[in-house]
């Protein structure tokens, strides 16, 4: 960026401040936006009433005792017009010190240019915010998407489409809660920093309190917590918080992400199933106003109830491999038969490498609005037993497109069982498995209190505002994603 362009910018800083103006004051009064502004045109050119907004100037055409300006605030943009015998020669001169970045407020009367174009004949303006940092060349805008995700303010301001994917944002997650909250959930607050970290397979994030001088964790989920709360007493609660992996960074996967968690008493995975499209069909219906929805070329239907299909058997139906007769060695063979033998690591449990399969081979071929279920037992310690078939537990994950976007369960409330799987963990962890989770003996304590049965969901809420908002990446639809340090920096 030219020092001259900020220098010549930081003169006008000052030449204001000359003029006994504050560049940044406190307050202006706005009464309108530049969306509602064109809503209620007629009405308000026919009465000549005058109106109030401010705004981002995004463009600035001069010509000679004229200028017009575009400037955008949240809602959109609008034209605004200076004129010298409307304004004084005074206050014309100061409009001259104005550039694109500025904020400014201004009050006038709306009429339309001969093109056509609505826009504001300024009365009156203040400068709200000196810009000294210019924006960059409008005909190019913003592109860079390494810049982009570093200077995310920066791309709000050029890019409308993010902007908006942000606000989408918002929506989507207030209408998770309204959704919810209707059915009687309560929002709860686990914490984020653990002295035990537990509820995913995942690497967390270590971290110290000097005050104790004790190392503890960034939450990779916050499940064990909210079964502690259901162990309490509440039968049905949730919780959309920040969750941190230490793992992998792609299109889909990001170290800090936000999650859904939800648990109700009494009812199992075949009622959360219901709850899950009931709730994702909401949403879609509150934000977009129908089910069908495009996401990157596909249309993709919300509407309830979605296709249900057991693990094992879309595994035969599209790779047409049965693994449960397999032995190990045989399910080694399939995988290498299948072309993924430089991607899988042989030395998992059966369970594992039968989800290795439906992962690389199924999971990307299932576009519409899938649950896929009953999984191989030693795929979860936190979960049940499948109750006609003891290989099995009841969990199901929701595929769209094929991305998973959830995962969920008829959870495990023996207390005997829990602790010996979690004691299975903790050793699996000494014995070197990083994704294994170590021993939470107050999460065991309280299930050995009595947590009823209950069935639990977990949705990635990134993942949904993707699908929602048709972007093609994670960091797409978090406004600030963690990102490689800079050469600069």
């Amino acid at each position: 960026m030219s020092d001259d362009l900020i220098q010549s910018r930081l003169k006008k800083l000052e030449t204001l401040r000359e003029k006994g103006i504050n560049p940044y004051p406190y307050s202006f009064p706005v009464d309108s936006n530049s969306q509602r502004l064109k809503e209620r045109f007629e009405e308000l050119a026919a009465t000549q009433e005058v109106v109030s907004l401010a705004g981002r100037i995004m463009l600035v055409r001069r010509m000679g005792k004229a200028c017009f300006m575009t400037i955008q605030d949240s809602e959109g943009a609008i034209q605004i017009y200076f004129k010298a015998d409307v304004l004084g020669k005074e206050k014309f001169d100061l409009s001259k010190l104005l550039e694109t970045g500025d904020i400014v407020g201004v009050g006038g009367s709306l009429f339309k240019t001969k093109t056509g174009e609505i826009t504001i004949k300024v009365n009156d303006f203040a400068v709200l915010t000196k810009s000294i940092k210019p924006l960059p060349e409008k005909y190019h805008g913003l592109v860079d998407k390494e810049l982009r995700y570093r200077q995310r303010s920066l791309d709000m301001i050029m890019n409308r489409d993010v902007l908006n994917v942000f606000k989408q944002r918002t929506l989507i997650m207030a209408a998770v809660r309204d959704f919810l909250n209707k059915r009687g959930y309560y929002e709860v607050e686990p914490p984020v920093l653990q002295p035990v970290y537990g509820g995913a397979e995942a690497r967390p994030f270590t971290t110290h309190v000097n005050a104790l001088n004790q190392d503890v964790f960034l939450s990779i989920s916050p499940e064990l917590y909210l079964k502690r709360f259901l162990a309490g007493g509440f039968e049905k609660v949730y919780a959309l918080t920040k969750s941190f992996r230490n793992e992998g960074i792609d299109k889909s996967h990001n170290p800090e992400f936000t999650i859904l968690e939800s648990y109700e008493a009494y009812v199992d995975y075949n009622e959360i199933m219901k709850l899950a499209e009931q709730m994702i069909e909401h949403v879609c219906l509150k934000i977009k106003g129908a089910t069908r929805v495009e996401y990157q070329g596909m249309e993709i239907d919300f509407k309830t109830p979605w296709k249900r299909i057991k693990l094992f058997d879309a595994i035969r139906e599209f790779t047409e491999v049965d693994c449960r007769p397999l032995s190990h060695q045989r399910l080694c063979e399939e995988i290498s038969r299948l072309g993924l033998g430089d991607k899988v690591d042989f030395d998992q449990e059966k369970g594992f490498l039968i989800l290795e399969i439906f992962e690389h081979c199924v999971q990307p071929k299932l576009i519409q609005p899938t649950f896929v279920y009953d999984y191989p037992g030693e795929t979860s310690p936190l979960c049940k037993v499948h109750r006609d078939d003891p290989a099995l537990i009841e969990r199901f994950e929701p595929i769209v497109c094929g991305m998973e976007l959830g995962n969920a369960f008829s959870e495990l409330n023996d207390p005997i069982l829990q602790r010996t799987l979690m004691e299975d963990q903790a050793q699996k962890r000494q014995a070197g498995l990083e994704t294994a989770a170590p021993m939470d003996e107050y999460f065991v304590e309280a299930i050995e209190l009595g947590m009823p049965p209950a069935g639990g969901l977990g949705i990635g809420i990134d993942r949904l505002v993707m699908l929602l908002t048709d972007s093609a990446s994670i960091r797409d639809v978090i406004a600030f994603p963690f990102m490689r340090q800079a050469k600069e920096e």
